[in-house]
């Protein structure tokens, strides 16, 4: 499918995932939401990937360590030519490739299966690690949530990262404040986070997450070369898009009923006219 910009791309992925989280009657909206201008930008416009040839060895890896956002990254992949879109309506059915949580051995595209909070980021750094003793210059992405950042083996992952210059793995966190019990400062505060991440030795980035230029900007200074892994906290919000999910941690996991998606639907179909009017 052609897009004519990164924000068309995000507008049908958001699309995609209300219709298969309705089609399942189960996931995760909030998070899905929340990362789609990330991803967006990483599939369409940044990533060197091959939908005809998924397994290649040059290519760029991305690892969603949010795991619980799959319905996120299996909209990307479809509408990057991985698999038929048509696809997507198998969400979290016996059988189907697309399962709850990616799966590395079931759905093309997929670079690690990943579900398990915290595990992510070490596999990231396993990749980034790995393609540079295989003298590759591919580059590793990882994308996490704010609340996974409370998980300590992000911060052992984060001090080997920092330890060994992983300068080709840039990670995104999907700041939007919010986890499944409510605020992540009321939760367990992983604040400042900022300084949390240079502490540890790394290149602190910041965009606006659902601006794809603020997005490309930081990814344009991460690859200006800094000799440190990278992070890149990117402001959003939860439930990006759609007007009553926003900012509503009671649908971190929570799929829509039939009217609260055609619902969604229509808002979502009018951005795109609105747009067009302009």
């Amino acid at each position: 499918m052609n897009f004519a910009n990164a924000e068309q791309y995000a507008l049908q992925m958001r699309r995609e995932i209300i219709k298969m989280l309705a089609a399942s009657g189960s996931g995760h909206p909030g998070g899905s939401l929340s990362a789609a201008d990330i991803l967006a930008v990483l599939f369409r416009d940044e990533m060197n990937i091959d939908p005809a040839d998924p397994q290649k060895a040059d290519r760029d890896r991305f690892v969603l360590c949010k795991g619980h956002a799959a319905p996120a990254l299996y909209a990307a992949l479809a509408l990057r030519g991985f698999f038929p879109v048509e696809e997507l309506s198998g969400l979290r059915k016996l059988g189907s490739m697309l399962q709850g949580h990616p799966d590395m051995h079931k759905t093309p595209g997929v670079d690690m299966s990943t579900g398990s909070l915290g595990q992510g980021l070490s596999a990231a750094c396993g990749m980034a690690l790995a393609a540079r003793l295989d003298g590759l210059d591919n580059y590793t992405y990882a994308l996490l949530g704010d609340g996974e950042t409370e998980e300590g083996q992000v911060w052992e992952a984060a001090m080997l990262a920092a330890h060994y210059k992983l300068d080709h793995l840039i990670a995104f966190l999907d700041h939007n404040h919010l986890q499944i019990d409510g605020c992540i400062e009321d939760v367990l505060s992983p604040e400042p986070l900022p300084e949390k991440w240079r502490a540890f030795g790394w290149w602190v980035l910041a965009a606006d997450g659902h601006n794809s230029e603020s997005i490309k900007q930081a990814l344009r200074e991460a690859k200006a070369g800094s000799g440190r892994p990278v992070m890149i906290i990117a402001e959003t919000v939860k439930g990006k898009g759609v007007c009553f999910m926003e900012n509503q941690a009671c649908w971190h996991g929570t799929a829509p009923q039939p009217q609260e998606a055609e619902q969604a639907l229509a808002g979502l179909y009018s951005k795109e006219n609105s747009s067009a009017q302009a």
